[in-house]
């Protein structure tokens, strides 16, 4: 009912409240709205979306059953089809840190598509004798059963694309590791000099990591596949029959084109979040790679002067506000800011699945939360990463070669050859006459500049098999 003031008057359970005219939400979402004012962020809108597929899903089942009028279902879809457009997007304005394990947002959904299904019906927002929240859009349905459903086929995407960022991110990486096959290196142990490397190495060590990190996710998606739709409150089943629960699975693998599955016992998907807590931890892997990765990268780049010097990442904006020409290494560190934002998010879905008590988890909201953050930020933490970072590295072969011949450390080279003791010897005849390795061992008269080289070949110093070494 408008009240002439702009706003019009809803009832529920609790009684009346006022909720602007202008809204597609309702008096659920108003009460949400005051109740959780609380981060000031909103829901995630990949949680909306598959929020509004779940929804279409229904509404095409229940056309199918002719569970209520046709138009009332065509135009549910409809009004989905318009949100998955862009369309209505403000309209979703609850927070992500809520109460009610989802209900709130899944209430938010209900009443946007039934009060858009309502206008396309000819109706006036709020009439809900044409089209009603609950009586129709969620019908067969429950927060409970919708909600994870929903959250499952939002990880399933974004876990796709980040699978994908980071196989651009491997391939970056190993093209890296060719690049550099030829340059050699000191390597450092607990930050000291270690025996000769080259610096496509490293590189390749780093490519296998996130290697692992691809395969981690991808057999995790097997898992988040598996959906409670049709369980309703606490996975029975009650009000959803049989035949709705199975059209509807098939709808929502036609729709999201994933191979999702109805779950064999539906009680411990509405009740069990271990499976977003596995991949959630996946991430946490994944962010630690990426963390080391990064602090590895500005060590090595550190300097120009007065550090390691042997790698130059890109230079993409300016670093000093007051010194002139300082380039800062900005792109390794924002991700290692991402990677530790990750870990810290894990916690939080670790914390919220523990939490669950008995047949539900009213902590969904924060994973949800945690978890779709955590995807959307390696996905495009890690492509930015690749692309203004890792593609342009360049290594600094004469600052490597300086490093290496002054190292005493390249003496462990040739101990294979004459010896540990005799090899000490050269390294301290090295450090006291103020000499490079090759030039005491030269002296030493033990080894020839051709035997040297030869066992300085970058082929001597990388494993069969590896990339960048020739084939014997």
């Amino acid at each position: 009912m408008d009240t002439g003031s702009g706003f019009r008057l809803e009832q529920d359970a609790l009684g009346t409240m006022e909720v602007p005219v202008s809204a597609y939400y309702g008096i659920h979402t108003a009460r949400a709205l005051e109740n959780f004012a609380v981060s000031g962020r909103k829901v995630n809108p990949q949680l909306i979306k598959a929020l509004v597929t779940v929804k279409k899903a229904a509404a095409l089942t229940h056309l199918k059953l002719s569970s209520y009028p046709p138009e009332i279902a065509i135009a549910i879809v409809q009004a989905c089809d318009e949100i998955h457009a862009g369309g209505l997007a403000g309209q979703f304005i609850v927070d992500a840190l809520q109460g009610g394990a989802g209900t709130s947002t899944n209430m938010n959904v209900n009443e946007v598509l039934a009060n858009r299904a309502i206008e396309l019906l000819g109706g006036s927002r709020g009439d809900y004798g044409r089209v009603h929240p609950l009586d129709h859009v969620n019908r067969s349905q429950s927060t409970n059963d919708v909600y994870p459903t929903a959250l499952r086929i939002a990880a399933v995407g974004l876990v796709r694309r980040v699978s994908e960022a980071f196989a651009l991110l491997q391939e970056a990486l190993q093209g890296k590791e060719l690049e550099f096959a030829g340059v050699l290196k000191l390597g450092r142990t607990e930050l000291m000099d270690a025996v000769p490397m080259t610096a496509g190495l490293s590189f390749g060590a780093y490519a296998k990591a996130i290697q692992r990190d691809r395969w981690r996710l991808y057999k995790a998606e097997e898992r988040l596949r598996e959906i409670n739709i049709g369980g309703t409150a606490i996975g029975t089943g009650i009000n959803a029959p049989l035949r709705y629960t199975f059209y509807i699975t098939g709808q929502l693998q036609e729709l999201t084109g994933y191979g999702l599955a109805r779950s064999e016992y539906p009680m411990d998907p509405t009740q069990n979040m271990d499976v977003f807590v596995e991949v959630s931890g996946l991430l946490k892997a994944a962010a630690v790679n990426l963390l080391k990765i990064s602090g590895d990268l500005r060590l090595l780049a550190s300097g120009p002067a007065g550090g390691f010097g042997e790698l130059m990442l890109p230079a993409v904006q300016a670093g000093s506000s007051i010194m002139p020409g300082k380039v800062n290494p900005v792109m390794a560190e924002m991700l290692g800011t991402t990677a530790m934002r990750v870990i810290a998010n894990d916690s939080a879905v670790t914390l919220a699945a523990g939490s669950g008590q008995l047949e539900l988890n009213a902590f969904m909201p924060l994973i949800a939360d945690a978890l779709l953050d955590s995807l959307e930020l390696l996905d495009q933490a890690v492509r930015l990463f690749t692309e203004r970072c890792v593609t342009g590295i360049r290594v600094c072969a004469d600052r490597c070669g300086e490093l290496l011949e002054h190292s005493t450390a390249l003496a462990a080279a040739f101990v294979g050859h004459i010896g540990y003791e005799r090899s000490a010897e050269i390294a301290m005849q090295a450090r006291e006459g103020g000499k490079s390795i090759r030039q005491a061992m030269l002296d030493s008269g033990l080894l020839s500049g051709e035997q040297i080289d030869r066992i300085l070949h970058p082929d001597q110093l990388t494993m069969p098999g590896v990339p960048g070494r020739r084939s014997e």
